[in-house]
């Protein structure tokens, strides 16, 4: 008998980010794996949250539990007050997609059945292979199935995944495959990372492979070496990943923004002195043209980028709507509208979250610190590896000579 997963309606969304928001300071500094923050993901039903009507899930508008709108708004609004829990919540929605892209229709059904069932969060990495890349990871035929050796660096869920995916070179012919993965194989190796700058709770770290067995049906399908080979379709799949990390840096630019006004509300600075030596009422609002216009400014680029990342999300989940039948150049739009995001929310969140600090810097004590340095340290964190210079010039390539 299937069991029934709790649908995530936008209030237990809302209570789960109220809920984490608490001691969201606190369990950044501790640092430790995320097996609490995951079960809590759970009893809200968001790992189910794209699961296939029909299979564990609550009725949903499109026949799935949710659409991908509401599961990247899911996202966001969990960064704003957690961003390395977003994180994991980011890789798994994209992950949870791959049976779908890679493999049939028929295959991808009865997987996502078994997740559903089971409560998997998915965990892994997915690369499309190009002239310039090649794979950590070499699966080798061995009977009726394959053996993975090798090792990967992951960003995200390798404490706390049910399930890796990953791309896999051949070594008889050459093929890349995306393979699923238990991690209670006694041939992985999982080493969670420790001290790390930002996103500390997103269970980030390395995975190796020693002679894991890995049966014909964990085989989810294969990708062409030729990346002009790859379907449009398929090729959605790092599009995915990178707009809901997207979403988790504009949750978290918008959450350190929102706390920071809470904080100037609070003390204004006109009034902060006397509130200091009296005890008393900070006083009225804040009326400090300078400080005005910082907040305005901030608030505009937080508009500003969310309207381009509403946008995106708009086109992917038309793009993944309509399926295998998706062109070369319905996809390069989508790809277009990805990077402009990526490269408009990348600076923002950067500025918005250095800003903050700023702006809060006459906080009273040292012993209140509202601790508004873990969204700028998680702001970094995320877009170390997406380069705003990159993506703009890959725009530039599209819209002027039509790359795709």
């Amino acid at each position: 008998m299937t069991t029934l997963i709790p649908s995530a309606s936008p209030r237990v969304v809302r209570e789960l980010a109220d809920d984490l928001a608490v001691d969201a300071d606190l369990r950044d500094r501790a640092g430790k794996p995320p097996v609490d923050e995951v079960s809590r993901l759970r009893e809200a039903g968001l790992p189910a949250l794209l699961t296939p009507y029909g299979q564990g899930s609550a009725d949903g508008p499109d026949g799935r539990g949710s659409d991908w709108r509401t599961a990247c708004t899911a996202v966001r609004d969990i960064a704003a007050a957690d961003s390395s829990i977003a994180e994991l919540l980011a890789h798994h929605h994209a992950l949870s997609w791959s049976p779908r892209l890679f493999g049939t229709p028929e295959a991808a059904a009865a997987l996502e059945l078994r997740a559903v069932r089971e409560q998997w969060l998915w965990g892994g990495d997915i690369e499309l292979p190009d002239a310039q890349t090649g794979s950590d990871l070499a699966l080798t035929p061995a009977g009726d199935g394959y053996v993975l050796n090798g090792s990967r660096p992951l960003t995200a869920g390798v404490a706390v995944a049910d399930r890796f995916v990953h791309t896999a070179r051949r070594t008889d012919n050459g093929e890349w495959v995306v393979v699923h993965v238990d991690p209670a194989h006694p041939g992985v190796h999982a080493e969670p990372a420790h001290d790390l700058l930002g996103q500390r709770l997103s269970g980030a770290g390395g995975v190796s492979y020693d002679d894991v067995a890995v049966a014909s049906h964990q085989v989810l399908g294969t990708v062409p070496v030729d990346e002009h080979e790859i379907s449009p379709f398929t090729a959605l799949a790092p599009l995915t990943r990178r707009l809901l990390l997207v979403q988790v840096g504009l949750g978290n630019a918008e959450g350190a923004l929102a706390e920071a006004r809470d904080i100037s509300r609070a003390l204004p600075r006109p009034a902060l002195t006397a509130a200091l030596v009296t005890g008393g009422d900070c006083g009225p609002p804040p009326t400090d043209p300078y400080l005005l216009l910082a907040y305005g400014e901030l608030a505009t680029a937080a508009h500003s980028a969310a309207a381009v990342v509403d946008r995106a999300t708009d086109a992917l989940a038309r793009g993944l709507d309509t399926g295998p039948a998706l062109g070369a150049g319905e996809r390069a739009d989508i790809a277009f509208l990805v990077g402009a995001a990526e490269a408009v929310t990348t600076q923002s969140a950067l500025h918005i979250t250095t800003r903050v600090l700023e702006l809060t810097a006459d906080a009273p004590a040292p012993s209140a610190d509202p601790g508004l340095d873990r969204f700028w340290r998680n702001a970094r964190a995320l877009t170390a590896h997406s380069s705003a210079a990159h993506r703009l010039r890959d725009i530039g390539e599209h819209y002027l000579n039509g790359l795709h």
